[in-house]
């Protein structure tokens, strides 16, 4: 990782963001800023894919994302924070890489296929919703990112984009488009919810905010499952599966302290109670600086909305150079 590599990476504006999202890519992105170029989009265009029937809470979250971002400590003088739908350049890369994959490849795609699967599609599939790879190749392509930090599930969309973009090259005969690297958390990037099924995820209801209050970072914490075999304080506890161990070994800063808490809880004689409390004080010290940078951020909205703006613009004037080279690589510049 050198000061030439291009990142680009974002976020669904369909919710405020969680901490799924603060170990899956938002504390890389903090981290990454200081080394690299960093291009963040705002995807509220891939969020209209599946909720077109709801798009107000799509436009009203771009907001909400982007105080998420300053909360965290992505600076916009470090990072360039835009929005997908003002940069109609992605939308035309987009269309030219439609025609270098198959329907057949995108249904194949894993992280399509697992996300057709969980909203229960079927064949009811939105057009825009399974073509979303190219969208997203669209997006890292634009800016030539090399880097894409993503959770281990979003891997087969970068392997998606690497392959049109080696098939674009080969059919122009020349290297237009560079390929990206994924970049994955060493953490884990598949925080499970707070009920103990499947990721932490908006749609399915079982986050924790970056904005949560400390009762409501206190309620969730009572209600995280541990070992339903573990019923009495005296009997040994199984680690493997526990939400607030997998919890406290992401966020936990003192991890010589879980791994006791590991042992003791094993070989018995330490209730749930007593690793929630841990969890919990952990949770409210973490979240305490980000909740109250948002707020702080949030009182000047249209200071937010300006970033915005800037961003927005310098991300479509180099969109719209890699456009230019595209089109012209396919003999489309007439005059």
């Amino acid at each position: 990782m050198t000061t030439q590599d291009i990142i680009l990476t974002g976020d669904r504006t369909t919710g405020q963001l969680h901490l799924g999202h603060y170990v899956g890519s938002l504390r890389n992105r903090v981290l990454l800023q200081d080394r690299c170029a960093q291009f963040l989009l705002l995807a509220d265009a891939q969020a209209l894919t599946d909720n077109m029937g709801n798009y107000l809470k799509v436009r009203d979250n771009v907001l909400q994302v982007a105080l998420d971002y300053l909360a965290v400590g992505i600076s916009p003088a470090k990072s360039t924070i835009f929005i997908q739908s003002l940069v109609p350049e992605l939308t035309e890369l987009a269309s030219y890489y439609l025609n270098l994959v198959t329907v057949a490849r995108l249904e194949r795609n894993p992280t399509i296929k697992d996300e057709i699967k969980q909203r229960g599609y079927e064949r009811d599939i939105p057009a825009g919703f399974l073509t979303y790879p190219a969208a997203q190749a669209a997006d890292i392509t634009a800016f030539k990112a090399t880097l894409v930090p993503v959770g281990e599930d979003q891997i087969p969309m970068i392997e998606q984009t690497n392959e049109i973009v080696r098939r674009f090259n080969a059919s122009v005969d020349h290297p237009v488009l560079v390929e990206a690297k994924a970049v994955v958390p060493e953490v884990g990037s598949r925080l499970p919810g707070i009920d103990g099924k499947a990721k932490m995820s908006k749609s399915l209801g079982n986050t924790i905010t970056l904005s949560a209050s400390p009762d409501d970072i206190r309620q969730a914490v009572k209600m995280m499952y541990t070992d339903p075999k573990h019923l009495r304080v005296a009997d040994p506890g199984q680690v493997e599966g526990n939400v607030v161990f997998t919890y406290l070994d992401a966020f936990h800063p003192d991890q010589a302290l879980v791994q006791g808490l590991k042992e003791h809880y094993r070989r018995g004689g330490l209730g749930d109670t007593v690793i929630k409390q841990h969890l919990e004080d952990c949770l409210q010290d973490m979240l305490a600086p980000i909740r109250e940078r948002r707020e702080q951020y949030a009182k000047d909205p249209a200071a937010v909305l300006d970033m915005l703006k800037d961003g927005t613009r310098r991300a479509r004037n180099i969109a719209a150079r890699t456009l230019s080279e595209v089109k012209a690589a396919m003999g489309l510049n007439y005059y």
